[in-house]
């Protein structure tokens, strides 16, 4: 997580807990291929890592067998883009290249994005036990705690593995059914309530 983030602090290089980077990289067996949101004192150490200004994430290609974003959660209005456009961007590697995607964002199970992008298109959701995960601050375990619960979330092929990782770290759960549903149509609604 870098650009784009507001929120408390003037930082603008938020990283992932080490913790959740180890248990990214045990899922991915050991290593990580990409991480298109990287900053200069990001601990996720991918094989790739693209980093602002010379390198938007957003532009260049994720065509990567493994992947892990914790994007910026607020509004980069230099770019004019959000956290919609990385979820897209976690979809459409998947989709597109058959990329394994995991990515650190904040739960906003109402959203547009989350409707769009998360329930219709991830496999799975791991709901953090964490309810004020602490991001490292320029590198250092001294951030406070985020104002938002997060989630892990998984667009891949292989859930039981997810599950078997993230299952100390949250509550896991399988949301292959909802693939490529629209959520909100009139027939699920039928259903939600029937």
């Amino acid at each position: 997580m870098s650009a784009g983030r507001s929120i408390i602090t003037l930082s603008q290089s938020w990283g992932t807990p080490h913790k959740y980077v180890k248990a990214v990289k045990d899922f991915y067996g050991g290593s990580i291929d990409l991480d298109p949101c990287s900053n200069e004192y990001s601990v996720v150490n991918a094989e790739t890592e693209y980093r602002l200004p010379e390198h938007d994430g957003l532009k260049e290609s994720w065509n990567y067998p493994t992947i892990f974003v914790n994007p910026p959660y607020g509004i980069d209005k230099e770019r004019g883009t959000t956290i919609k456009n990385w979820l897209a961007k976690c979809a459409h590697a998947n989709t597109e290249f058959g990329s394994q995607v995991l990515a650190l964002i904040p739960i906003a199970a109402n959203t547009s994005h989350w409707k769009r992008f998360v329930f219709t298109k991830a496999r799975a959701i791991c709901f953090l036990y964490d309810t004020r995960l602490k991001f490292l601050e320029n590198g250092q375990d001294i951030g406070k705690g985020a104002p938002m619960a997060c989630a892990m979330i998984y667009w891949g092929d292989n859930y039981y593995k997810f599950y078997e990782t993230f299952i100390e770290y949250g509550a896991v759960v399988d949301i292959s059914n909802l693939i490529d549903e629209k959520i909100g149509s009139d027939r699920k609604k039928l259903e939600l309530f029937h």
